[in-house]
């Protein structure tokens, strides 16, 4: 008895651990194409946002030294507009204070390169919106890694995976918009977003060229 309880005991512990390592499985598995369709392809209205200005704002909030700063738990958004936007969040792994991509990562940032190219989301550009949690840097700092993070991953699905320049704006907005608040040194506030953000401007068709003008007769000479 005393046996069989031992053997009963140890095929529990296997299959709790056998089970343990599934879930461990499914957490890090990189997402399908699909998945990411599904997320981006339900666009309606663009965001009225002026990417250039939102970059210099966040660089001269994040340098700030603003005497009654709220801290990260309270500290008001910089740009709300991403909320109403067709979002997929992605955890790629960076070396740490780089814009390295980590091996782990390139298998998540291939299924995203195959997404954009998908027949739904070829009509759109994406913003590649870059974060960086709280932690012991500057915020000065932070905002400029998350904006060299979101361009690593712009270079990538352009010069890898042969995506238009034209489609893809990277913003990094560092610590200035967590995305949960609640816990600003949270891993979570370090994830990559995608967004769907604007319909591409339709191409004008190409117009005829010219006919050449009819060459003009000389008069004849009078003999």
């Amino acid at each position: 008895m005393r046996a069989t309880g031992l053997s009963t005991a140890g095929l529990g512990i296997a299959l709790g651990l056998a089970l343990l390592a599934g879930a461990a499985s499914a957490q890090t598995a990189p997402p399908t194409r699909d998945d990411i369709v599904g997320k981006l392809n339900h666009f309606e209205q663009a965001a009225e946002i002026d990417i250039p200005a939102l970059k210099q704002q966040v660089m001269e909030r994040a340098k700030a030294r603003i005497k009654n700063d709220p801290g990260p738990v309270n500290r008001p958004l910089i740009v709300s507009d991403l909320a109403n936007l067709p979002t997929f969040t992605a955890q790629i792994q960076f070396d740490a204070d780089t814009p390295i991509i980590q091996p782990a990562s390139y298998q998540a940032v291939g299924r995203i390169a195959d997404a954009l190219v998908h027949a739904s989301l070829l009509p759109y550009t994406f913003l590649i919106v870059g974060r960086v949690e709280s932690n012991s840097k500057t915020r000065e700092a932070n905002a400029i890694l998350s904006q060299r993070r979101a361009d690593a991953i712009r270079d990538v699905l352009v010069n890898t995976f042969k995506i238009s320049t034209k489609r893809l704006h990277p913003i990094g907005l560092g610590e200035e918009q967590f995305l949960d608040r609640a816990r600003p040194t949270s891993a979570v506030n370090g994830q990559l977003q995608i967004l769907t953000f604007a319909k591409l401007p339709e191409e004008e068709p190409a117009r005829p060229a010219a006919a050449p003008a009819p060459a003009t007769k000389k008069p004849a000479k009078k003999r």
